[in-house]
């Protein structure tokens, strides 16, 4: 048998400072509630113009299923083996070394998590404003405060409402696990209910011969491309590989945070068997109705309507179709119960990772300890505080004088980083096979070594591409990541003093 390393004996008992209350049901409607925010109301437009195709539009998402569904089976065996607050961070740290799970800390709080907060509170914000006028961007309580020529900090009254959202969140979750737990699984249910009454929407009422003609029959027939490079288009078998692998950017985004679980691992009953099946139900749950999704996108409306959808607004141009009239409010209403929940969901998850890396050493002290209610409520504050920040900058373009969001920016410079850490812990998985082939292991990944393979090649297939043919947006990622050296650095030497 083999022995306990330090870290094991060491965080062993710092989970026992947890209140355990995550069931299988609670700890699937985190998965699926982190998972199901904003994008998949809106992605597929974009998606359709890269593809160009409707058959291929919906292989992407598929794709974008199995690679999800393949990486939770092996983060199951990963989760099953160490059910540690702290999850992802931990997996690296075990797996490899310290630095790579503090670099993955670093990325996940610098960007990923507080991003992804920022991102999804400003959409619940914006289509607040479709249902109250009042709420917009470019209405200001502060105006816009030029910091450099391309960058400004502003208050509109949309971000006024994505900055309550997260203060109100982030308050809720210092109250203990149960409130958390109440509000992600009452509005996980409603909005998988949302999700679902869209598909029927589409499928039952929406159904239009002449769509389900012109898209089922020339399925795989590209048509309203863009062009991908020069010269580059979808017509072609690598351009077609390469228009897949960018557009994963947006159908991955849409189903990230499905490892956020695995952070809450000391507050989940029973782990070593929740935890694992916890993120193959939710990933296997959110893959069939992304996909059904776009099916219903596919009988109601002709593939170049979805390209054209005004802002990107795909669910809602179906609603309005099948809803003349109050289509545009009920997607709202919907998307504001499903953005409302996704925050939860983040809000929840993403500080019992600073936790560990806080006792470790490797972050503020104050963030490794819990509150009278047992949760890590620094971090939570923390959290809240720099995801605040992240929605008061704005980016400005001199030439057509719009504002944009910075967090924008950072997402789309971060999501092959993001993707890099997901492969890296999948590799990890056979790293641990072969340094702790004797440690426990109640579930092993289903496959392995196949599925976990197929994985990280799929995964390295799009990185590829993403580097090559999105370089503005990719390689500041690593940018970031690199960042966190020096950090590590310091924090090091300073738990060392």
């Amino acid at each position: 048998m083999l022995t306990p390393t330090s870290a094991d004996v060491r965080d062993a008992g710092l989970d026992s400072e947890f209140r355990r209350g995550l069931g299988l049901y609670d700890a699937t409607m985190v998965v699926v509630g982190s998972m199901i925010g904003s994008g998949i109301f809106i992605v597929s437009a974009d998606m359709a113009r890269l593809i160009g195709s409707p058959g291929w539009l919906l292989l992407a998402w598929v794709l974008t299923g199995v690679l999800t569904i393949g990486a939770a089976l092996a983060y199951g065996e990963l989760a099953a083996m160490m059910p540690r607050a702290g999850g992802q961070y931990v997996f690296l740290r075990e797996a490899f070394s310290p630095l790579w799970g503090f670099l993955y800390g670093w990325t996940l709080f610098t960007v990923i998590q507080t991003g992804t907060i920022a991102a999804v509170a400003v959409a619940f914000a914006r289509f607040t404003g479709v249902l109250f006028p009042a709420v917009a961007e470019d209405q200001y309580l502060i105006a816009p405060i030029h910091v450099t020529s391309g960058y400004a900090l502003s208050l509109s009254t949309a971000q006024l409402v994505g900055v309550l959202l997260i203060a109100l969140l982030t308050w809720s979750n210092t109250r203990g696990l149960e409130y958390g737990k109440i509000v992600q699984n009452v509005f996980t249910t409603a909005k998988t209910g949302a999700l679902v009454a869209l598909i029927a929407a589409g499928l039952l009422l929406g159904w239009n011969a002449e769509a389900v003609s012109a898209n089922f029959g020339n399925l795989w027939q590209p048509r309203g491309f863009v062009e991908l490079a020069p010269g580059l288009t979808a017509v072609s078998a690598f351009g077609l590989f390469v228009a897949i692998g960018i557009a994963q950017t947006g159908s991955l985004f849409s189903a990230d945070a499905w490892n956020n679980i695995c952070f809450t691992a000391g507050e989940v009953k029973d782990p070593r068997r929740t935890l694992p099946l916890s993120m193959v139900l939710g990933t296997a749950i959110v893959t069939g109705l992304y996909v059904l999704s776009n099916v219903a996108y596919l009988v109601a409306l002709p593939l170049e309507l979805i390209q054209s959808a005004p802002s990107d607004r795909v669910a809602t141009l179906l609603l309005n179709t099948v809803f003349p009239g109050i289509g545009a409010a009920a997607m709202a209403a919907a998307i504001m119960v499903s953005t409302f929940g996704c925050v939860n969901g983040l809000v929840l998850a993403g500080a019992r990772a600073y936790y560990a890396m806080a006792r470790d050493g490797l972050f503020f002290r104050r963030a490794g300890e819990l509150n009278a209610a047992r949760v890590p409520a620094f971090g939570l504050v923390l959290q809240g505080l720099w995801a605040v920040l992240l929605v008061l900058p704005r980016t400005y373009d001199a030439t057509t004088g719009r504002y944009g969001n910075l967090y924008s920016n950072l997402l789309d410079y971060v999501i092959s980083a993001a993707l890099i850490f997901y492969a890296l812990t999948v590799a990890g998985l056979f790293r641990l096979r072969v340094t702790r082939p004797d440690a426990p292991r109640p579930y092993k990944a289903l496959g392995y070594p196949v599925i976990p393979a197929l994985y990280i090649v799929g995964a390295l297939a799009i990185l590829f591409v993403l580097f090559a043919y999105r370089p503005a947006t990719t390689w500041p990622g690593l940018a970031i990541v690199l960042a966190g050296l020096p950090v590590y650095l310091v924090a090091k030497g300073s738990a060392r003093a």
